[in-house]
């Protein structure tokens, strides 16, 4: 059950069985020759949405910009400041939680948001806490890479190459998503360099096309197809064990 599609009678329907809600979160930042600058949102919508077609799960609207200063100095990237990014976290949360949802897990597909998503969470408890008041609510990140079986398939389908951004694996689920818009390129190294993340200009100087430690030639549609399939199992599996886990009054 997609939210966007729904009206708000379906959705207090929908809390009256279930108060747990997936929330797709990612980037809108360059990934390298061929990558699409979606890339970091699209691969967490892509398995949610795959996975609310065999379970009755509700997927929120996409939060489809992140944290992504370093990769500003690539046309095309849309970033917001960590504090900027917490804050809007935190509205999201209060928004769904007023009208009582009590499970919110994100979906992730950009590591660089991962360290400014716990910080809001702890944000959100911490208001809590010192009004000596439950939250109501528990929040849950999971990167979709970190699913049950999928860092293992993307081992297995990419031994080497597989890199850290602009990697075969969030390229190929895009390329099984969106076949009209995949993208080829000659890559020069063919697997690119390594090398620390600071700020946009460094970032551009050590790495000019946008590739780190990845060969994304090595994608295909189909090698994309089994990764959402496994991780859209997981995310059900995640769910599971997320709703099993009790909420103190």
């Amino acid at each position: 059950m997609l939210l966007h599609l729904s009206t708000w009678a379906e959705i207090g329907q929908f809390l009256e069985r279930s108060r747990t809600i997936v929330i797709p979160i990612g980037s809108n930042e360059q990934h390298g020759p061929t990558g699409l600058l979606g890339t970091d949102w699209m691969c967490p919508e892509i398995i949610a949405h795959q996975a609310q077609k065999s379970a009755d799960i509700l997927i929120a609207p996409t939060f489809n910009i992140g944290m992504a200063q370093h990769h500003l100095g690539f046309p095309g990237t849309i970033s917001l400041r960590p504090s900027t990014f917490i804050a809007a976290i935190g509205d999201w949360v209060r928004s769904l939680a007023a009208h009582g949802f009590e499970k919110i897990l994100f979906l992730n597909g950009h590591g660089g948001n991962v360290a400014s998503i716990e910080a809001a969470f702890s944000e959100l408890y911490a208001e809590a806490s010192f009004a000596r008041r439950p939250a109501g609510f528990a929040l849950k990140l999971c990167n979709w890479w970190d699913l049950e079986g999928v860092g293992d398939l993307a081992r297995d389908q990419f031994p080497t190459g597989h890199g850290i951004h602009a990697t075969p694996s969030e390229i190929a689920v895009t390329q099984w998503a969106y076949p009209d818009a995949i993208k080829s390129a000659q890559y020069s190294p063919q697997i690119a360099p390594w090398g620390p993340i600071r700020e946009a200009l460094d970032f551009r100087a050590r790495h000019p096309d946008g590739r780190m430690g990845s060969d994304p030639s090595l994608a295909s549609p189909d090698k994309g197809r089994d990764l959402v399939m496994l991780a859209a199992q997981g995310l059900v599996q995640e769910l599971d064990a997320f709703n099993r886990e009790s909420i103190p009054s």
